[in-house]
C-alpha cells in the first residue's frame, strides 16, 4: 500500500469569505445583467464591441475587492492558494462572460501568470501592470494550422534572434482573445534554434498587436458563433521585428515557461466547467419539474430520474478530483500533480459536455437555440476537450505515469514496464 494521504476538504475562513462575497455579487449584479449583456453585445460593430454593462460590472467588482482573484502572489492579488481559488472559478463558470468581470478570464490569466513569474521588470511595467488593472487584454499565439499542434514541438513559426532584434515569421490560429477591442499584446511561441534539444528550441516573445507585419485575419467560428467579443483569430506574422528584450526569460525557454503556465490554468478551466455543469443541471431540474408531457412532469418520465442522478454524481466526482489536483499543486507543486492535472482535463470538460447535453435534451427544441444559453455552455465544454491539449494526449501521459509507478513498485524495469 502507498503512503496515507490526508486531505482536508474544508475551505479556509478566508476562502469562505470570498465564496460568500462572490456568490452575492453574482446573484445581485451578474445574473440580472445577462439579458442586457447579450442584448447589447451584437448591436455595435459586430462582433467586436464590449457591452457598457461589462465596464460597469468591472468597476463594482474592483470596488468590492473581487479582482485578480486567481493571482497567487499577494503583490498582485489576494494571494489565494489553488484550493482556495478553485471554488471561486466554479462560481464564475456559471456565466460565460463572468470571469472577465473579475479580471480572471483566459488567456489573460495565463499570460499574467507568465509575466508575474518569468517577466523582466521592464516587461512587468509595460504589460503586466495594465493587464492587472484590466485596462488592456492579451492573446496567446501558439497553435498552428499546418501542423498537429497537440505536439507543440511541431511548431514551425519562427522567432530568430538577429543581434539585438527578434525576427518573427509564421501563421497561428485559435488565438483566443485577439478580437477583443482592448487586446494590445500577444505572447508568441516560435522556433528559435532547430538544433537545440527538443524542448529547448522554442521561445516566448511579447509582440504588441500594432507591430508592423502582424495581420489579424479571420475569426474562427465555434459551432457557428464567433465567441464575441473575444474571438479566436487566425494571425499571420511576416518579418515582424521586436527588441531582444521582448523574449521572456531568454531564447529556448518556451517549453519551460509553458509547463509553469498550464498547471494552474487547467484548474481554472476545469472548475469553471464544473460551474457551467451545475447551472445546466439546475436548468434541467427546473424544466423537468415545471414542464408536463403525457400527463406527468418530465421528471417522472422515462429515465430522467437516472439522468439527473448520474449528472449529480458526475459533477461531485469531477469536483473532488479537481480539488485533489489543486491540493497537490499547493503541497507538492505542478510536477507532483502531473497525473491529476491531466486526469481533470479529461474528466471535467467531458462531464460538463454530458450534463449540458442532457439539459439541452430535456429542453427539447428550445435547448438547441440560444434562448437558454445552453448552446454556449455546450460549445465551451466541447472545445475544452481540445484546448490545452486533447484528451488523448492527457490519457497518454496518465498511462505513462501510471506504468512508471507500477513498474517501480513491482521492481520491473521502466522501459519493459512501459512497453508492456
Amino acid at each position: 500500500m502507498g503512503d496515507r494521504i490526508v486531505m482536508d476538504f474544508a475551505f479556509s475562513a478566508r476562502a469562505q469569505n470570498f465564496i460568500d462575497r462572490l456568490r452575492a455579487f453574482m446573484d445581485e449584479h451578474v445574473l440580472p445583467a445577462e439579458a442586457e449583456y447579450y442584448g447589447t453585445l451584437t448591436t455595435g460593430a459586430r462582433p467586436w464591441n464590449v457591452p457598457p454593462v461589462m465596464r460597469e460590472l468591472k468597476e463594482k467588482a474592483k470596488a468590492q475587492g473581487l479582482w485578480n482573484l486567481f493571482m497567487p502572489e499577494p503583490e498582485y492579488g489576494p494571494g489565494l492558494s489553488n484550493v482556495d481559488y478553485a471554488p471561486l472559478a466554479e462560481i464564475t463558470g456559471r456565466v460565460p462572460f463572468a470571469p472577465e468581470i473579475f479580471n480572471c478570464n483566459a488567456p489573460d490569466t495565463g499570460n499574467m501568470e507568465v509575466l508575474a513569474k518569468y517577466g523582466s521588470s521592464q516587461q512587468k511595467e509595460r504589460w503586466l501592470k495594465p493587464l492587472l488593472d484590466g485596462s488592456i487584454r492579451s492573446a496567446f499565439c501558439m497553435t498552428e494550422p499546418d501542423v498537429a499542434s497537440s505536439d507543440a514541438t511541431n511548431m514551425e513559426a519562427t522567432a530568430i534572434v538577429k543581434g539585438d532584434r527578434v525576427l518573427i515569421n509564421g501563421r497561428k490560429w485559435w488565438s483566443t482573445g485577439i478580437g477583443h477591442p482592448d487586446c494590445r499584446v500577444l505572447i508568441f511561441m516560435g522556433l528559435t534554434d532547430p538544433d537545440a534539444p527538443r524542448h529547448a528550441r522554442h521561445s516566448m516573445v511579447l509582440v504588441p498587436v500594432d507591430t508592423q507585419g502582424v495581420e489579424i485575419g479571420r475569426m474562427l467560428p465555434v459551432f457557428g458563433t464567433l465567441d464575441e467579443p473575444y474571438g479566436h483569430g487566425e494571425v499571420s506574422f511576416t518579418d515582424v521585428e521586436v527588441p531582444l528584450e521582448n523574449i521572456i526569460v531568454g531564447p529556448g525557454k518556451g517549453f519551460e515557461i509553458a509547463q509553469g503556465r498550464l498547471g494552474p490554468g487547467r484548474i481554472h478551466h476545469c472548475m469553471r466547467a464544473i460551474g457551467s455543469a451545475e447551472r445546466a443541471l439546475e436548468m434541467l431540474c427546473r424544466r423537468a419539474l415545471t414542464r408536463t408531457a403525457f400527463g406527468k412532469p418530465l421528471a417522472s418520465l422515462g429515465g430522467n430520474a437516472d439522468i439527473i442522478a448520474n449528472a449529480r454524481i458526475a459533477i461531485e466526482q469531477a469536483r473532488l478530483l479537481t480539488l485533489k489536483a489543486a491540493w497537490l499543486m499547493d503541497t507538492v507543486g505542478v510536477k507532483g500533480a502531473k497525473s491529476e492535472i491531466s486526469q481533470i482535463k479529461v474528466v471535467a470538460p467531458s462531464m460538463a459536455q454530458s450534463v449540458v447535453d442532457a439539459a439541452i435534451q430535456i429542453h427539447g427544441a428550445a435547448g438547441v437555440c440560444d434562448d437558454y444559453g445552453l448552446t454556449s455552455l455546450f460549445a465551451h465544454a466541447r472545445t475544452l476537450r481540445i484546448a490545452d491539449g486533447p484528451d488523448e494526449v492527457h490519457r497518454s501521459l496518465i498511462a505513462r505515469l501510471e506504468l512508471k509507478a507500477q513498474a517501480a513498485a513491482a521492481g520491473i524495469g521502466t522501459e519493459r514496464g512501459q512497453a508492456q
